[in-house]
C-alpha cells in the first residue's frame, strides 16, 4: 500500500527531474488524456455492457429451453446458443 512518505519521496524525484515550473503543465496533460479516454470509452448513444439485458421471453411461447452449456435462456426458434455456440437441446 502506498503511504504518506512514498507520495512524499515520488513528489521530490518528480520535482528534481521535470522541474517546478513543468509539473502543472505535465499534470494538465495527464487530466485532459484521462478525460478524453474517459469520453471515448462512454461514448453517449452507445448502448453499454452493464446496461444490455437479456432478451425477455413470453410465457405463451412454449417451454422454456435453456443451453445445457451456460445456462441461457433460449428461444424456440434458436438452434444454437448465442452466447456460448452451444447446439440448443431440442424440445
Amino acid at each position: 500500500m502506498i503511504g504518506s512518505q512514498d507520495i512524499l519521496i515520488a513528489l521530490a524525484l518528480g520535482m528534481i527531474l521535470f522541474g517546478a515550473k513543468k509539473l502543472p503543465e505535465l499534470a494538465r496533460g495527464l487530466g485532459e488524456s484521462l478525460k478524453e479516454f474517459k469520453k471515448a470509452t462512454t461514448q453517449p448513444g452507445e448502448p453499454s455492457a452493464a446496461s444490455a439485458q437479456p432478451p425477455t421471453l413470453s410465457t405463451s411461447a412454449g417451454p422454456v429451453r435453456g443451453c445445457a452449456s451456460c445456462q441461457t435462456v433460449l428461444h424456440a426458434d434458436w438452434a444454437h446458443c448465442p452466447k456460448c455456440g452451444a447446439a440448443a437441446p431440442v424440445a
